[in-house]
């Protein structure tokens, strides 16, 4: 079983820590449903263009924007990339009870190249490196930056076995290191000729989804990367000497920093509310309820607030129409959720 190397620093404890805090006030955050799903279709566009981008696709952020909302069929590869990553990310959540094998990587794979590149869904089978080519003028030579530890596909398929079942099993882990660590393993042993980065950037926001974080809802990792590609890229092969605790921090920096962009994206967000779709303060106090009894009835709110059956329905139905609250069950079994 895979036992990656890494320290506990103070750096790294301190900012997972902070990212807790910084999501748990997110999620202390109702608001209609309607300015959600903009957020979220926003955070969509956002995270597409940013991986996208890093791979050296050319499309600035309002071209993506307009190329997305338009729905028009892509004319190129460049289109065809952002398409393919775009709709890969709005079905992200429908794969959060899938375990991650070869099989859905692949598929991942297959989905974020399709009609790009012939070898779509292919595990590599032959030497591919990461560097740059150097100077201008013969002889241009090649630095390499990483060679990967696998050059055949049976080799690459056998040696992301570990990675996945070390995934599967590791529970206690904090969600931050295990993501971390998967992230750069994954990069490490680059299963693809093309399209690495961009998989298992989406590998990552799914392990997040499957510990319970709401990201592409509430946050997105990829526009933290895209701030300084080649620092990301540094940062990302500090680990493959062995030591993951320098790469650890920095991809924590990042789930910190997109976290507080997040929470000034959904603060910004509910004070462009108008005064009708606001929660009241006895509205607030229903929602704080329902964040600690998950289902609750109009009878079981009317008894905890000490009001009117009536009184407590006129309340329910108001938090339902503003979007915040959801109604479930038969007319006299009904009972209410949170959105």
């Amino acid at each position: 079983m895979l036992q990656p190397k890494y320290k506990r620093t103070n750096k790294l404890l301190t900012n997972i820590a902070e990212i807790e805090r910084l999501y748990g006030q997110i999620e202390a955050i109702r608001i209609p449903e309607k300015l959600e799903l903009n957020l979220k279709r926003d955070n969509l566009i956002k995270s597409t263009y940013a991986s996208n981008r890093i791979e050296g696709n050319p499309l600035t952020l309002p071209e993506v924007t307009n190329l997305l909302l338009d729905e028009r069929i892509p004319t190129n590869r460049d289109e065809k990339e952002v398409i393919n990553y775009f709709h890969l990310l709005e079905e992200l959540n429908s794969f959060n009870d899938r375990d991650i094998t070869l099989e859905l990587v692949k598929d991942f794979h297959g989905r974020v190249l399709e009609g790009v590149d012939e070898t779509a869904g292919q595990i590599r089978n032959r030497k591919v490196v990461i560097g740059k080519y150097m100077g201008e003028k013969a002889p241009v030579t090649l630095k390499v930056k990483h060679d990967p530890p696998f050059h055949k596909r049976e080799k690459i398929e056998k040696g992301l076995e570990p990675l996945f079942d070390w995934t599967e099993k590791t529970q206690n882990l904090p969600t931050v290191i295990k993501t971390g660590i998967f992230h750069h393993e994954f990069v490490f042993i680059h299963p693809f000729e093309d399209g690495n980065g961009r998989v298992c950037r989406v590998l990552t926001a799914l392990l997040f989804i499957k510990d319970g974080y709401r990201i592409n809802k509430y946050f997105v990792l990829d526009d933290y990367y895209d701030i300084d590609k080649i620092l990301y890229s540094d940062k990302l092969h500090t680990a493959d000497a062995g030591d993951k605790a320098e790469w650890l921090e920095y991809f924590s920096d990042g789930v910190k920093y997109s976290l507080m962009g997040a929470l000034d994206r959904v603060k910004n967000a509910v004070k462009t509310l108008s005064i009708k779709d606001r929660p009241t303060k006895k509205e607030n106090e229903v929602l704080e309820m329902l964040r600690e009894q998950p289902e609750m009835t109009s009878s079981e709110l009317a008894q905890r607030m000490a009001v009117s059956r009536q009184q407590a329905h006129n309340l329910l139905s108001s938090l339902v129409k503003k979007g915040l609250i959801e109604r479930k069950g038969s007319t006299k079994s009904s009972y209410y959720v949170l959105q």
